[in-house]
């Protein structure tokens, strides 16, 4: 069954919606499960996660790792964003039951993305 921290994270989602005028949006997708996430982020110039929001369509393991997924990439510079890994996100949550890992692996691609987003946008001088 799910953590404490899952529960709350799935009834209590934090940082849910859009960031408006996102400088990296990353969308993912599980068919297997249907499980859809778009996680949009706004840079600072010091390349540091000023802000970032989540929508998701999926099951409570889903909406609880992407509310984790914006908990540990707000604050952070884009590589140390970069390197949240799908443990890292099971990890903070207390565990995740092995059916609904592949859920934590959508939060951190989706942050990957964005952040690949935001780069493709933005390349290094």
């Amino acid at each position: 069954m799910y953590t404490e921290q899952v529960m709350d994270h799935f009834q209590n989602p934090r940082n849910m919606g859009e960031v408006e005028n996102p400088d990296g949006v990353g969308e993912v997708g599980n068919p297997q499960c249907g499980d859809v996430m778009r996680i949009t982020i706004k840079v600072n110039a010091d390349e540091r996660i000023e802000d970032v929001k989540f929508k998701t369509l999926g099951c409570g393991a889903a909406i609880a790792t992407s509310s984790m997924v914006t908990e540990l990439a707000k604050g952070k510079t884009l590589e140390e964003a970069q390197e949240i890994s799908k443990k890292a996100v099971a990890d903070a949550l207390g565990g995740l039951p092995p059916q609904k890992m592949h859920c934590s692996n959508l939060a951190s691609d989706g942050l990957k993305k964005a952040i690949d987003d935001y780069r493709s946008k933005h390349p290094v001088k």
